[in-house]
């Protein structure tokens, strides 16, 4: 990423705010700040950081002044005004100097409501408004340097797969396949690791079961959701394994969440809106039967985090376009027994669906 690229992003997304109505947009730390301008503080603090953008004007960057030189040196810097503020002076007061007085601001989500009360004391006549209410579709596009890297987050996920199926099981408590999951998403390049879920025989009835202490058996269905991020971009990937042959039964459930997403995965296409993916996917699992066990969306988009816009549930209307990225992962949870999700990351293309993830869907079985 350059200057001129930082530059491009934070151009759109005054043209994208001004369509919406809105006079700017306020960025504090977090994904938002870091994908339009490059910069990543030390912390979000009690000290202030916003980034303002409106539309037609170069974008300014407030930073404490001990940080500046950081701000400075952040690869989207030459593509904004830098300035700084010291302990004892009121930064909100400097930053409503560059906004329009009776003006509605979209606001990053991970505001602080320090910082929005902050705002709006300096500037009673200004209003705001979440980004992911206002501008859902900032992040949710990407370009094709995006996909790429996002495809290659998905490979090292996919060879983090391929890896643990060669680990024992039985035998190991949840937390320590978790652990040879996050080691293993470490060496093939993730910089960071955001969740390894080991979710064992009836624990894998719970989506987001944090691994645990529980000893895995034989005859265990065994759900694995990990990822991370790794060059700045997110992988997410899911898939139920066994240990040993498993029954009748877990065969014909992973047959059915198999089927759901495949069908998803087929289904997806420009011009689709996003609740339908999820009906998709939902009318294979209840028509088998299990429709009362599907009990989550069946995907979120992804990027520099691995939950944003769009979000593939009920009630979303926005329409898929070239360059979203999301999950589709279906799954059936039986309470008390045990559960099966598969997700693959999927790019949407003009002629339809791309997956970013190759490992295989079927039902692998480990010792």
């Amino acid at each position: 990423m350059t200057s001129e690229d930082y530059e491009r992003r934070m151009e759109r997304a005054g043209r994208a705010a001004a369509d919406a109505g809105l006079a700017g947009l306020i960025v504090t730390p977090g994904p938002d700040l870091l994908w339009l301008c490059g910069y990543a503080p030390p912390a979000a603090t009690e000290r202030l950081t916003a980034l303002v953008i409106e539309p037609g004007r170069r974008s300014r960057l407030l930073v404490p002044v001990l940080e500046q030189p950081d701000a400075e040196c952040s690869p989207g810097a030459e593509a904004v005004e830098v300035s700084g503020w010291s302990d004892g002076s009121d930064p909100y007061a400097q930053v409503a100097k560059w906004m329009v007085p009776q003006g509605r601001y979209g606001v990053s989500d991970s505001t602080w409501a320090l910082h929005l009360l902050g705002l709006q004391r300096s500037l009673p006549g200004s209003g705001y408004a979440a980004l992911t209410e206002v501008l859902p579709m900032l992040r949710a596009v990407k370009d094709a340097h995006e996909v790429a890297l996002l495809a290659a987050a998905g490979a090292a996920a996919d060879a983090t797969y391929e890896d643990i199926l060669g680990v024992r099981f039985a035998g190991r408590r949840e937390s320590e396949v978790a652990a040879d999951l996050a080691r293993l998403l470490l060496e093939h390049g993730h910089s960071q690791v955001d969740f390894t879920v080991v979710g064992s025989g009836p624990n894998g009835a719970n989506p987001h079961h944090e691994a645990g202490e529980r000893m895995i058996q034989v005859g265990d269905m065994v759900v694995l959701d990990f990822g991370g991020l790794k060059d700045g971009y997110g992988s997410d990937t899911t898939r139920t394994v066994h240990v040993g042959e498993p029954g009748a039964e877990e065969r014909k459930v992973h047959a059915i969440v198999r089927e759901a997403q495949q069908a998803a995965f087929e289904a997806v296409r420009p011009g689709i809106a996003c609740q339908d993916i999820d009906r998709v996917a939902r009318r294979v699992i209840k028509t088998a039967g299990y429709g009362e066990y599907f009990i989550h969306r069946t995907g979120h988009g992804i990027g520099v985090t691995t939950h944003e816009p769009p979000y593939l549930v009920e009630g979303e209307h926005l329409p898929l376009v070239p360059g979203m990225c999301f999950s589709i992962e279906p799954g059936i949870y039986l309470p008390g027994r045990f559960g099966v999700r598969i997700e693959d990351i999927v790019a949407c293309t003009e002629s339809g669906g791309r997956r970013l993830n190759g490992t295989g869907r079927e039902l692998a079985v480990v010792r």
